[in-house]
């Protein structure tokens, strides 16, 4: 009895999982591709940041944004300014740089989930269920438990044939 029980508790933990399974792989997929939508959007606001700054830091563009302070050393005031500029610049650029190797490798494993998610998806089990996974689960239940019922019936059949020898 505690066999036919441990089995039937082996089966529906088995099925249970290859249903979850195939679950978290179309999530993560789904989860990916958000992450992957929020790193272009900030990959493309660091890039206008950087266009902004290539464009400010131009001889002629810090001479017009001076304009209106008054010094006795302007010069200074200048090369300040372009300094601060290029420092600013190459922070954005090094952002820049970061995002785009983590945008590497979130597209690395976007790809790698899909592929799982698409092995998962043409398992033969898994045609059988198109409408929905909760169907899925019951459909293995029920055939883990005609299963358990066989096995049992199969022991109990075997056990009165040697006992009738």
């Amino acid at each position: 009895m505690k066999l036919k029980s441990g089995l039937a508790l082996l089966l529906l933990l088995v099925f249970s999982a290859a249903a979850y399974a195939q679950e978290s792989a179309a999530e993560s997929v789904d989860k990916l591709k958000m992450q992957l939508l929020d790193v272009q959007g900030q990959e493309e606001a660091l890039r206008a940041r950087l266009q902004d700054l290539n464009e400010a830091v131009k001889p002629e563009n810090i001479e017009r944004s001076l304009a209106g302070v008054g010094s006795t050393r302007p010069e200074e005031l200048r090369e300040a300014r372009r300094r601060q500029l290029t420092i600013e610049r190459d922070g954005v650029q090094e952002q820049l740089n970061t995002l785009e190797s983590g945008k590497q490798r979130l597209e690395t494993a976007l790809r790698n989930a899909e592929i799982l998610a698409y092995q998962q998806s043409a398992r033969p089990t898994q045609m059988l269920s198109v409408s929905s996974p909760r169907r899925y689960q019951l459909l293995m239940l029920g055939g883990g438990g005609l299963a358990a019922l066989a096995l049992g019936g199969g022991a109990l059949f075997y056990r009165r044939k040697i006992n009738h020898r």
